[in-house]
């Protein structure tokens, strides 16, 4: 096995002062946050690509769908590239080739070809979030790898808000194609800075067989699971036969991989990680906490555009402010986070996301701007004790090669408990605003007092019965909607309760002993 490192001392390199330190996080932290901007920022743009592109909304949707696909497949293999290649290597050329598929994105002249070029934007931004993270650890003193794993978490948790908003306005005041050119100048700052300071930083390099069998499996499996739960609200889930087939090949394909990995002998996906307690009890409450999160992330805005008649960007302002107090506190969590158990700092989150989501349970149709905007302040709370700590959990004790391979298995799973979380609260929002929707609809009848009085007070504003009876629907519609949005904030809130019991099935980290990632020794 050959075995080279360009650093002066291989992984015993010194922490980065100064102008560096400050330059070396400031590209780390912007390659992450144009990386995870992307992923969300199309969402709100593609009403206005399919209507250029003259398709159905519908077929809009693969711009996302595909990026979502690539992205996880590539996530994992994080690892095992940075092995093969180095990982500032390996880091700058992700950045690079981003930026050339962000172009290729913005230039596209049809549907197809789109779709395509987000393709392999996905699969090239896979290693940049777990490789920033292994970076900014290894530019940090040891004692300090809590205040970097906060720098990382802030540019991980403020984008995914701001893409949306940052979204929508490109998209009403300049054009589709500006979400992805934006990506140019920040990248080409992103390459030119990281490579001029961490170039003589470079990890160790394996020339490692490539497990093409593990590969194919993993593609196959993760896309299917991709595909299905994007796809699965729109064919309304086991009833089509497409979904049916996707769940049976994603499980398959799951088996055999998890197999042929786990007897390998140069598994392209490090699964021996979750044999160390901490590692694989962090990175569960990391998934079901963010898959949980998420959900309801993605649950508020509907809700508000949908049934509040909100504008996309009145949504996107109330949104907003959930970045606010988690940039303020997630430096000062990082220091704690050295000093205090992360247990105890994860259970705090999620106490405080539980508070959040009952807040938002009590809502109703008359809730004011002021009213929604109290929990999503709160929220900033829980976001700045919730990555830091699992963080430190899932990473502790590791040796400094193998942080690459646990931050791309943890952010793998993380996102696809995202895409889970997606899928699953906004199939149940639909469902269980089905069943107050006809539960309130029994009310409506001749027998109701409260019902001819209205039907008869709109028929005096010259509406038709017809026409009263659909603004009648849309009212029912808009409380079914609101009640069931408080079920899943209220079963979200107590699902967090039961998940601080999973935090404390890890070992305690102990105060001196932080994050490595080659720092001195």
């Amino acid at each position: 096995m050959a075995e080279k490192s360009n650093g002066a001392n291989g992984y015993a390199l010194p922490p980065l002062h100064g102008a560096e330190l400050v330059m070396g996080t400031v590209a780390l932290s912007l390659a992450v946050f144009m990386n995870v901007l992307d992923s969300s920022i199309a969402n709100v743009s593609i009403p206005a690509i399919a209507g250029d592109f003259g398709v159905s909304p519908n077929q809009g949707t693969w711009v996302i769908t595909s990026f979502a696909v690539s992205n996880a497949i590539a996530v994992p293999l994080t690892g095992w590239l940075t092995q093969r290649f180095g990982m500032v290597r390996l880091f700058t050329l992700s950045i690079v080739l981003f930026i050339a598929a962000s172009l290729l994105c913005a230039l596209s002249p049809n549907i197809g070809l789109l779709i395509f070029f987000r393709v392999i934007q996905g699969l090239v931004a896979g290693p940049m979030i777990p490789l920033s993270q292994s970076l900014l650890l290894q530019s940090y003193p040891k004692e300090r790898s809590g205040t970097a794993l906060a720098l990382w978490s802030m540019t991980t948790l403020v984008a995914p808000v701001l893409g949306p908003l940052l979204g929508g306005w490109i998209t009403d005041n300049m054009s589709w194609p500006w979400i992805f050119y934006i990506n140019i100048p920040v990248g080409i700052f992103a390459t030119f800075v990281t490579w001029n300071i961490y170039k003589t930083r470079e990890t160790p390099i394996h020339k490692r067989p490539i497990d093409s069998v593990g590969l194919v499996s993993l593609v196959i499996w993760v896309g299917s699971l991709q595909i299905m739960l994007d796809k699965g609200k729109e064919l309304d889930w086991f009833a089509s036969t497409q979904i049916v087939i996707l769940a049976i090949v994603a499980v398959v394909g799951f088996a055999f991989f998890l197999v042929w990995e786990l007897t390998d002998e140069h598994p392209v996906v490090d699964l021996s990680l979750f044999t160390r307690r901490n590692f694989w009890v962090g990175t569960l409450a990391l998934a079901l906490g963010y898959g949980t999160f998420f959900g309801n992330v993605v649950l508020l805005p509907l809700w508000l555009q949908q049934y509040m008649n909100y504008t996309a960007t009145w949504a996107g302002i109330i949104m907003a402010p959930v970045g606010l107090l988690a940039i303020l506190l997630m430096p000062w969590v990082g220091k704690m986070s050295q000093k205090v158990d992360p247990r105890y700092l994860s259970t705090f989150a999620f106490l405080t996301f539980a508070l959040v989501l009952w807040m938002r349970s009590l809502f109703n149709t008359q809730a004011d701007v002021e009213t929604l905007l109290i929990p999503t302040f709160v929220q900033g709370i829980a976001m700045a004790f919730f990555f830091v700590p699992l963080m430190t959990l899932i990473l502790s004790g590791l040796p400094p090669e193998r942080i690459a391979a646990a931050s791309g298995l943890s952010n793998f799973a993380r996102i696809t408990a995202g895409a889970f979380g997606t899928s699953i609260t906004t199939t149940l929002w639909d469902n269980r605003a089905s069943l107050h929707h006809a539960e309130l609809a029994e009310a409506i009848n001749n027998a109701s007092v409260p019902a001819t009085q209205t039907f008869s007070g709109l028929s005096s504003l010259g509406l038709s019965p017809e026409q009263s009876l659909a603004y009648i629907n849309r009212l029912i519609d808009q409380q079914a909607f609101m009640l069931s949005a408080s079920d899943i904030f209220a079963a979200s809130a107590v699902l967090f309760l039961v998940l601080i019991g999973i935090i404390w099935l890890a070992r305690p980290v102990p105060a001196a002993a932080p994050v490595d990632a080659g720092g001195a020794h």
